[in-house]
């Protein structure tokens, strides 16, 4: 038998793990943080509780409250799609679909809202849930905007913390103070669009005033 097959045929030591009881401690997690007033009044005997499983199912996944939270957390962002490869503007607009659905989720802004508020009291494990569901969007949307400056779609000199920040706030705004509730692809090719009569290469937009 060779190494591969043996790799492939091998059975994880200890007892496998329940899909189903993992996502119960997952939602139950989620559930608790958005009935709470702040992270520090979870407990893992709650979550268990809630999630009807005994604490060793928890411990079994998990070593700590911490690391919970953090998976928990990390489900509440939708993942980006891969980007075709076709035009930056297409992957763009997909990208804002994406938070445009995150947003329209009321239940779960307002369970990761109540998390980030904790960094003054827990800057450790807030920062440890931007790194795992904010930094790898941040990445994702800064590669294709330099994908755009590279081939030429975008500005050459264009800010990509800006212009991030002017995708996610604009289909955010649109969400909290429009009242958009539902994934509008119209809105996300609108928001792209203006976005891009600002960053296109300089050649493309009229000289002003």
């Amino acid at each position: 038998m060779t190494t591969t097959d043996e790799t492939q045929t091998a059975r994880p030591a200890g007892r496998p793990r329940s899909a189903r009881a993992e996502k119960a401690i997952i939602d139950a997690t989620l559930d608790l943080i958005g009935e709470s007033s702040g992270l520090a009044e979870l407990s893992i005997e709650a979550i268990a509780a809630r999630a009807g499983v005994g604490k060793t199912t928890i411990y079994r996944r998990w070593s700590n409250k911490e690391d919970l939270l953090v998976d928990a957390l990390a489900t509440l962002k939708s993942p980006l799609p891969s980007p075709r490869g076709g035009s930056v503007r297409d992957d763009l607009v997909a990208y804002v679909e994406v938070f445009q659905r995150d947003a329209c989720d009321a239940s779960k802004r307002c369970v990761m809202n109540i998390a980030m508020n904790e960094a003054e009291r827990h800057p450790r494990l807030v920062e440890r849930i931007r790194q795992v569901t904010i930094e790898p969007r941040r990445a994702a949307i800064a590669a294709l905007l330099r994908r755009g400056m590279a081939t030429g779609e975008l500005r050459a000199d264009m800010d990509p913390l800006i212009a991030m920040a002017a995708l996610i706030g604009t289909a955010m705004w649109y969400v909290r103070s429009e009242g958009v509730a539902e994934v509008s692809r119209e809105l996300a090719e609108r928001i792209v669009d203006q976005l891009l009569a600002g960053i296109a290469p300089a050649e493309a937009v009229k000289a002003g005033p």
